[in-house]
């Protein structure tokens, strides 16, 4: 895919994200988003800190890529094996479960509207940082992941990475109040990318 329609892509996807966060979550009542839809399952505040907890991280990692002059040109947006393998297993669309880390697992918190405020937060840094991606090579391998830091991916399929993440765990979210519409289960982020 060409790289601007890419960033078109998440760029709309992210702000879908947050619209969604702003209209079914933010008015609920501390204790409706705290409510566990089953045992051991995440609330909807657990499901936007397990967020927060990897935007503390990948946003910064997002501007130190960034910060780095490029010295390719930029051709249409290309995976790693790796990076299709990640793509597949956060999919939305997956329903398989994915076990995460520990530091990275909020479950049992009691937490308060400043989780929703900090999601909100860290996706206008998202947005000014795809925005300034228009200007980056997207193939550049230039982003350490969160849990081998060794290992760079790509940075086109680190974004993507990221909002997919993050539709997963909204609708999630939603579930745990009383259902995902359907608007946020249709959005999806570059079409085929993550196929």
């Amino acid at each position: 895919m060409n790289p601007t329609a890419f960033l078109t892509e998440l760029d709309r996807a992210v702000r879908q994200l947050v619209a969604t966060v702003q209209t079914e979550l933010e008015p609920l009542a501390p204790a409706q988003l705290n409510q566990q839809p089953a045992p051991n399952a995440w609330s909807a505040l657990e499901c936007l800190e397990h967020l927060n907890r990897y935007s503390r991280y990948y946003n910064p990692r997002f501007a130190q890529a960034l910060a780095r002059p490029d010295t390719s040109t930029n051709g249409d947006v290309r995976y790693s094996w790796a990076g299709r393998k990640f793509l597949d297993m956060m999919a939305p669309t997956n329903t398989r479960k994915v076990k995460t880390f520990n530091y990275m697992n909020p479950g049992g918190s009691q937490l308060g509207r400043e989780v929703v405020a900090e999601f909100c937060a860290h996706q206008q840094q998202l947005l000014a940082l795809l925005a300034q991606a228009r200007r980056a090579d997207l193939n550049r391998k230039a982003v350490p992941v969160e849990f081998l830091r060794l290992l760079k991916m790509r940075l086109g399929e680190t974004f993507e990475l990221q909002v997919l993440h993050e539709q997963r765990h909204v609708q999630q979210a939603l579930r745990a109040v009383g259902g995902a519409p359907a608007s946020v289960a249709a959005a999806s982020v570059p079409d085929g990318a993550a196929a």
